[in-house]
C-alpha cells in the first residue's frame, strides 16, 4: 500500500454563472468547473485550473488536500468523482473531510506482480479497479497494491481477498470480483479434449 498525506494544495475560484456558453468558456480558458460537497458547509460551485487538477489528480483519489478558494476559505478535501469526455476533464467533484470522521471513498487497486498462471497460458482478466471503503482521512492510503503473483490458471481475486490497512472497512461486495485468470478458448478445448481422452484409455486398458 503506498503512503499517504504530502502537503498538496488547490487554488479555485467561486463560479457564479451556470449556462452553457460559460461553461465552454470556462473550459477553453484551461479552466475546469467544480462543485465541493461537505457536511460543514452549502455546496459550493467553483472551478480550477485544468494542470494544477492534474497534478493533485497525479497524487491518488484518496489523498487529501487543502482547497483554496479565492476569497479566504480553505477547505480540507479529497477528489469524489472526475467526469471525463473524449480524455478530457470536464468536471470534477470535491468532497470537504474533517480529518476525525470516517469518510467513503472509492480506492484504486493495483495490480502488481506476474501471475503464476500467465506463465503457462493462461490470460489476466480484470474485472474491477476500484474498491469502496471507509475510514479516518489520516490513514487511507492512496492506493492499494495488491500482489498476483500467486494467482493460477483458473484463479481469482475477490473483493474480499485483499487486505486492508486495520481501521479501513471495506464496503464492496466481498465476493466482488477483481481479477482471474483464464485460458484461452483454444487452450480451454484442448484442456477438454484432453480430459475427455485420459477417461477413455483408462477403461480401454481396464478391458
Amino acid at each position: 500500500m503506498n503512503a499517504n498525506h504530502h502537503a498538496y494544495y488547490l487554488n479555485a475560484a467561486p463560479r457564479t454563472e451556470f449556462n452553457r456558453s460559460s461553461l465552454r468558456r470556462l473550459r477553453q480558458d484551461g479552466r475546469v468547473p467544480a462543485v465541493i460537497y461537505g457536511a460543514e458547509t452549502e455546496n459550493l460551485a467553483v472551478h480550477v485550473d485544468v494542470k494544477e487538477l492534474l497534478r493533485v489528480v497525479r497524487t491518488g483519489r484518496t489523498e487529501f488536500f487543502d482547497l483554496k478558494v479565492e476569497g479566504g476559505q480553505v477547505f480540507p478535501a479529497l477528489i469524489k468523482e472526475i467526469q471525463q469526455h473524449n480524455g478530457k476533464i470536464v468536471h470534477v467533484d470535491f468532497q470537504q473531510v474533517t480529518k476525525n470522521k470516517p469518510i467513503r471513498v472509492k480506492m484504486p487497486v493495483h495490480l502488481i506482480g506476474t501471475a503464476k498462471g500467465t506463465k503457462v497460458g493462461g490470460v489476466l482478466q480484470i474485472q474491477e479497479t476500484e474498491l469502496e471503503v471507509e475510514g479516518l482521512p489520516d490513514i487511507l492510503p492512496a492506493s492499494l497494491d495488491v500482489d498476483i503473483s500467486s494467482l493460477d490458471a483458473g484463479d481469482k481475486l475477490l473483493a474480499g481477498d485483499v487486505r486492508l490497512p486495520d481501521g479501513v472497512v471495506l464496503h464492496s461486495q466481498a465476493d466482488e470480483l477483481l481479477a482471474s485468470i483464464v485460458l484461452p478458448r483454444s487452450a480451454e478445448a484442448d484442456a477438454a479434449r484432453n480430459g475427455d481422452e485420459e477417461p477413455a484409455g483408462a477403461e480401454g486398458a481396464g478391458e
